[in-house]
């Protein structure tokens, strides 16, 4: 019967108690889930990375560690853990919520619709916006995410390229991969939507150089991680006109600091890192789903590649 310590802050214990006790039963597993076990004995780790489990030495019987969040980077160099190490990937809840997001944003961009929300000098401009068709989009980071992201504008009629570090075919997304496919991919860009992980390889991939070669008065979208952009480049494009607007989620620190120039920046929009959030419901069932495929011989899914850090 395997132990399986919730590991994460107090509140969250609230929150998914009863749904992962819910989602453990339904697998027909023997179990025992607390926030207290003997370290020896436990078997898996649910697991947030600003928990007070820092150290995973002593939990010398572990099976797997179950990260609660899609981003890894808070756990992924830990050295003291040996385990394999999952992400979350949830595409009722967490893939859902992201998708809204990103299509709601970019819709807002494309349309225009900050003119006519904010109008105080009551300004009639009869001039449409072009057509999906006639609006590319760039998405930089290809995975679970960034596919179920792609899929939904191109169902809008969005034209959809994408940026990844390996080389994919994905239908109906013109793919590059490589330093020379990011030139590629953002070069003349109209709405570039930032859905990579946080590595080594991936900070500042937003700098002064990239984003001059997307199209004058472009739009950034940034739902992945703060690091991504260099922020003083991106305050200094916006302020040139070379990036049109940009609404952020993610942040270096967050809460973003109320003196951040971000905040009161007339061509940035912040949202208090909203865009993919964890829901307990349905994130208890693919931890649930995960233990009792490593409790009956199959093999985990979504398992981390330390070596690239995602």
């Amino acid at each position: 019967m395997p132990n399986i310590l919730f590991a994460a802050r107090s509140e969250s214990w609230e929150d998914y108690e009863a749904p992962l006790s819910a989602a453990l039963d339904a697998t027909g597993l023997s179990y025992a889930l607390g926030t207290a076990f003997a370290s020896e004995e436990v078997d898996y780790i649910v697991y947030a990375p600003n928990s007070d489990v820092q150290d995973f030495t002593p939990y010398t019987r572990l099976k797997a560690v179950m990260n609660l969040w899609a981003g890894v980077e808070g756990v992924v160099g830990n050295d003291t853990l040996k385990a394999p190490l999952t992400r979350m990937v949830d595409e009722a809840g967490l893939t859902q919520g992201m998708v809204e997001w990103v299509t709601g944003h970019t819709l807002r961009h494309h349309l225009g619709m900050d003119a006519h929300i904010v109008n105080p000098d009551r300004t009639w401009d009869a001039t449409p916006p072009p057509l999906s068709a006639d609006r590319p989009v760039t998405i930089l980071g290809l995975g679970a995410l960034g596919q179920a992201c792609a899929r939904a504008l191109i169902a809008l009629g969005f034209p959809v390229s994408g940026w990844s570090r390996s080389p994919k075919t994905l239908p109906g997304i013109t793919t590059f991969a490589g330093e020379d496919g990011l030139r590629a991919a953002l070069t003349d860009a109209q709405i570039v939507i930032l859905l990579l992980p946080d590595t080594p390889a991936t900070t500042n991939v937003i700098h002064a150089e990239t984003l001059a070669l997307m199209a004058p008065g472009a739009m950034i979208l940034n739902p992945g991680r703060g690091p991504l952009i260099d922020d003083d480049a991106l305050l200094a494009a916006l302020d040139s006109e070379q990036i049109g607007h940009a609404t952020l989620d993610v942040f270096r620190t967050e809460p973003l600091p109320d003196d951040h120039a971000f905040w009161t920046h007339p061509k940035v929009t912040v949202t208090p890192h909203i865009a993919s959030t964890t829901r307990p419901e349905t994130a208890a069932r693919v931890i649930a789903d995960n233990i009792r495929r490593n409790e009956t011989g199959a093999p985990l899914l979504h398992v981390v590649d330390r070596a690239a850090g995602y």
